[in-house]
Order: C-alpha cells, then structure tokens, then sequence
C-alpha cells in the first residue's frame, strides 16, 4: 500500500486521530483509439480498479477527486498528452496529494520521461499507485522496483517497435503503400493499403517528364509549369491541415523526377520491388530521365567546386533578392569563364531575379579596388575606422552584459550547492540531491570557461585599439604584398578584412562592408597562410 510522504506514525494516546486527507487523482491512458467508442472501454476500466483502490484506502483519509484525467489514443513513448499535461499543471497548483494508475506503463514507457515526472511528484510532496503492482513510491526500495518495472514496460515498447518496422518491412517487399504522404498523380485508397491513381494528375506527371526530356534541364521546366500554374500534390492531414500545393523548385521538381514509384514500383531501403499499384510513366521514360539527371548533376557538381580561386567565396549577396551569389563556370573551348550566380535565380528562374549574374573577374576587382582605395584615402580609412570601433563597442557591451549574467547565474549555482550540502533529508531524496549536485558542478565548470574566454576577449579589445594610421600603413603595402601571394593567401586576405560583398544586378552597383576584428588582425602583423 502507498502511503503519502510526509504522513508520521502518530504516538498511541488511546484516541483514534483523524487521518489527514489526501486527495487522489487517477490517470489513465490507452495508446490507440479502437475500442474507445464502446459503452465500457479500457479507460473505464482502469478507472473503476482506481475508484476500488481509493475506496479501499478511505479510513487512511483518502478521497478521489471528481477531475478526470484520461488520455485516449496517446502512446506513453512521450509526455505530449493533454490530461498528463493537466495533470501535472494541477500538481503543480497543489490540487493533488496522491497519482494512481492502473499499472506504471500507463504513466509512460520511457524511463527518462518518468524520471522527469516523478521528480515534479516528490518536489509537491505527491505519492504514486499502482493498483496492480503495489509499492510505495517514498522508499528506495519502491523507487528501485518502479525503475525495474519501468525497463520492462520500455523494453516491451522497443520489442513492439522492431515488431512493426518487420512488418512494414516485409509489407514493402510485396510492393505494398505503408503510409506517408500522397504524391503527385495518386491518391491513397479511402480503405487504406494502396495507392490509387488520380485521373486528373496523371497527365500532368507524364507531362513532366516530357518537359524535362525536351528541354534536358530544370529550370526551363520550372517557367513552363509556372506559366500553366501547375503546383505540387495537395492533400489533408488527419487532423484536418492543409499541405502542399507549392509552387514548383528544383528540389520539388527532382522529386517528382526521381521517384520510381512512378513506374509502379517501390523502393525499400535502396531496393526496387515491383508495387501492388499502377504504373503512371513507362519504364524507359523514367530511366531517361535518370540518365539526364544523372548527366546533369555531375555537371553541377563540378561547377559548384572553388578550386579556381574564388576570391569572394561565401562572401557575395544578390541585393535586390538578398540572396547568396555562389561560384561557377562555364567551358568554351579551352578557355573558361568564371561568374557569381544568384542562388535564387538558379532555383526559382533567371526571369525571377534582376541579377541573375555575375563576371567573376570584374566582381573581384572591384573588391579589390575598394580595399586599395581605403588604403589611399585617409577620409575612407578614418570613416572606416570609426565604423570598426563603433563595432568594438558594441561588442565590449555584449561581452560585459554576458559577463554581469554568467556572474549571477554562478551566484544562485553556488547558494544551490550549499543550501544542498547542508539540508538533511530520506536517503532516497539525498540521492536525487546529489545528482542535482553534480548537474549544478557542471553548468559551474562550463560557466566558468566561458567566463574565462569572454575576459580574453575583452581584454583583447580594450588594450589594442584600433588606429587609422596602422590600417592605412597595412593598406598601402597591399599592392607590394598582393601580386606575391598565391590564390588561397589572397583569398584569405579578402576574407579577413571584408564582411560581406553586395552586387545590385540594376545598377551594377558594388557595395564592400569591411570586418572590424579583420582590420585589428591585419595590423597586428600576422602572416597569412
């Protein structure tokens, strides 16, 4: 029998004391919904073993509470369940004294999530029944064969888990539909198990393929379906949301592209098996596209490489669509030509974008020329300057405001550790202090070496200012330095003193923004590697 912690053997005065009230809750859970709809269901079951116990414990001062809370269809693999949630909240607020269940599983099958809800339980001072497997929850040895009993229930959990994955496994095989979400050109049989074909979008996957087939590359694709206003799979979810219905990119478009379930087959794990539905592209359709995705990717692969000196690597940004620019080439003959290409126009259209492209070549000078320019121009080089220390200080502020709470966390760690160390308690709760202990040791640890990082920084920023006469001594060598410098080293100069890169397409506009840590490290004389 569980009795409530706290409750004290009272001294035998002849007079019969009134037991204490504690108020009990009963939880139950079931983890499908079949069967629910019954007049009497589990949930009714186990409710009526706990209103027994309860009633069984009445000269104890036990009393049910009228709330119920009854979580049909919900596995205990996790704690997003909303009568657990309410549970907790009113245990929270002090409406419950006492837990039952019908047996530990109920309560949840994952060890740590009962670690987690038994340690709210002991901080309100709430016991924990089980009607079916009596122990008393305020004990080591209760506690003890909770955790056991708690394996169990999480090993079977895992065991039906493996059971399930076999399942759909061997379902696969023979071709079967096993869920997920709808695909273009089919529909999922109302009854479940299959796929369906949908006669109105069909077409529209067959139509696809030809396009890509035709014009041997995505984008093209990509206009020709907007232009139709053709958009990916719509469909519902079970809880009633909507999904899909996007507007065709190329990642969407080599989905549709790439899936062999189009051919009336499925794919298991990297393995063909021939499917129970029907085919909506012919076989040879679908391998010649492969062949040309395959063409294609190898292409990208090689045109997105920075082996060829990418002066601004990372660094470029589309200004009117405030996107990324990336490095590429192209071939014509025995000569190549390199460019920044918008990542946006290259995913959604040329057409959608006002920059579209780049020479890299004159891209890279310009940069080139601004760096030179802020060498030779003192105005330039004191406004810049100016704007580097504005951004010193910005961060001096941040690392001192990280610095004041680091130091107040430290502060209640270190008051935690001593009230722990000096409180007294039962020797189950002495254990679960002392892991507590060694958590808060190792957020002191952790704290501590972030606090000693942020002084080196600071210290860092305030003893070495930054002048205006060591960056334009810097800048004026670059040209004695630039030409000697191998393409990596050249590239890391760059990456060193310039943030970011803005191209506006419209004006043909160039704007450099300059890293002020970049500037202090370029007067301090560092070699670059």
């Amino acid at each position: 029998m569980a009795i409530r912690k706290g409750n004290c053997k009272a001294k035998d005065t002849g007079v019969t004391p009134a037991a204490k009230t504690v108020r009990c809750a009963i939880y139950t859970r079931k983890s499908t919904e079949e069967g629910l709809q019954q007049e009497f269901n589990s949930l009714d079951a186990q409710r009526e073993a706990g209103e027994a116990f309860v009633l069984s414990q009445r000269h104890e001062g036990w009393q049910l509470l009228p709330a119920h809370y009854d979580d049909g269809g919900y596995t205990g693999g996790n704690m997003e369940r909303p009568a657990l949630k309410r549970l907790l909240m009113d245990i929270n607020a002090g409406k419950v004294d006492c837990v039952v269940v019908y047996k530990v599983d109920r309560l949840s099958r994952s060890l740590l999530d009962f670690a987690r809800i038994m340690e709210s339980f002991d901080k309100r001072g709430v016991s924990f029944v089980s009607v079916t497997q009596q122990f008393n929850t305020t004990t080591s040895l209760g506690r003890l064969t909770l955790n056991i009993l708690l394996s169990f229930a999480q090993f079977e959990r895992e065991i039906i888990s493996e059971r399930t994955r076999d399942k759909q496994s061997a379902a696969r095989k023979k071709g079967k539909w096993i869920g997920g979400h709808p695909v273009l050109g089919y529909d999922i049989d109302p009854r479940g198990g299959r796929l369906i074909v949908n006669a109105d979008e069909a077409p529209r996957v067959r139509t696809i393929f030809d396009l890509y087939i035709e014009h041997q590359a995505a984008l093209p694709v990509i206009e020709e379906l907007r232009q139709r206003d053709w958009r990916t799979k719509k469909w519902q979810s079970a809880e009633g949301r909507e999904h899909g219905d996007k507007p065709f990119t190329k990642n969407r478009l080599y989905g549709v592209l790439t899936n062999v379930i189009y051919t009336g087959r499925v794919d298991h794990k990297g393995s063909i098996y021939e499917g129970e539905h029907e085919a909506i592209v012919e076989r040879r359709t679908w391998e010649r596209v492969q062949r040309l995705l395959g063409r294609n990717s190898a292409v990208n692969r090689e045109h997105v490489r920075n082996k060829y000196g990418a002066l601004l690597h990372g660094l470029v940004y589309c200004v009117p669509c405030d996107a990324p620019m990336f490095h590429t080439y192209t071939m014509r003959g025995s000569k190549r030509y390199r460019y920044y290409v918008c990542y946006h126009a290259q995913q959604h259209g040329w057409n959608k974008c006002e920059t579209k492209s780049v020479a890299a070549q004159n891209l890279e000078m310009a940069v080139i020329q601004a760096i030179r320019k802020l060498g030779s121009d003192p105005v330039l080089a004191q406004r810049t300057v100016e704007h580097a220390r504005a951004q010193v200080a910005k961060r001096v502020e941040q690392l001192r405001e990280e610095e004041a709470a680091a130091k107040e966390r430290l502060r209640r760690l270190h008051s935690e550790m001593v009230c722990a160390a000096t409180v007294s308690g039962e020797e189950d709760v002495a254990g679960s202090r002392f892991d507590r202990m060694m958590e808060v040791h190792k957020e002191v640890q952790e704290i501590e070496e972030r606090m000693s990082v942020i002084r080196e920084e600071l210290t860092a920023l305030q003893n070495d200012p930054l002048n205006v006469d060591d960056v334009l001594a810097e800048l004026r060598r670059f040209d004695d330095v630039w030409d000697s410098m191998r393409s990596h080293q050249q590239a890391r100069l760059v990456n060193l003193v310039v943030q970011r890169v803005g191209y506006d397409g419209r004006t043909q506009k160039v704007t450099v923004a300059f890293r002020s840590q970049g500037m202090r490290e370029l007067c301090s004389g560092r070699k670059i590697e």
